[in-house]
């Protein structure tokens, strides 16, 4: 099976940041969907991000409001590349300290694409589209303390320290706000 992603894509400079709807995590989790927008998208990935992936598909499947915020494939469009995933964890007051008017940014990069500003360029992608079609400007991000690459990205983009929290694996887990005017 292929899906196309077509306008539900947000792009990039050098990014499409491609819309994973309930149907495709859907068909992902089944095995049944091995391309998605002409990206090959392997069992292996599928397997390492299958929490991630169960989480994301409940939730949309609970809410259906909250399925455009959830997770995008981070696709790099010249090779078409699977590059990493990107995602609020869920729409405005979703977030690590349920504000109502904030969202919470999750990403990750895969080892082999890490250190060339993906994981920068789709955090901003990401917050374009949220301000853009639904004038949010309070951005939050929860970061390991020893996640130096993600606490120097959110340090660089302008993101604050604010509190600390228990992530839900019982971790330890600074979050960040960025609030734009």
């Amino acid at each position: 099976m292929t899906i196309v992603a077509g306008a539900s894509t947000i792009a990039t400079g050098r990014l499409d940041l491609v819309w994973l709807s309930p149907e495709i995590v859907g068909g992902l989790l089944d095995r049944a969907l091995a391309e998605l927008d002409g990206v090959a998208i392997s069992h292996v990935w599928v397997a390492e991000n299958d929490g991630l992936l169960r989480l994301r598909h409940r939730q949309a499947e609970a809410d259906p409001d909250q399925a455009a915020w959830l997770l995008r494939a981070i696709v790099e469009r010249a090779s078409r590349a699977l590059v990493g995933h990107i995602g609020f964890h869920g729409a405005p007051g979703v977030n690590a300290l349920a504000a109502e008017d904030a969202v919470e940014l999750g990403y990750t990069v895969e080892p082999a694409h890490r250190r060339l500003g993906y994981a920068r360029e789709a955090v901003l992608g990401m917050m374009e589209w949220a301000r853009g079609e639904h004038g949010i400007r309070r951005f939050l991000a929860s970061v390991s303390p020893s996640n130096e690459p993600s606490l120097g990205l959110v340090r660089k983009l302008g993101f604050v320290p604010i509190a600390r929290v228990q992530d839900d694996g019982g971790g330890e887990e600074i979050v960040f706000e960025l609030v734009q005017e």
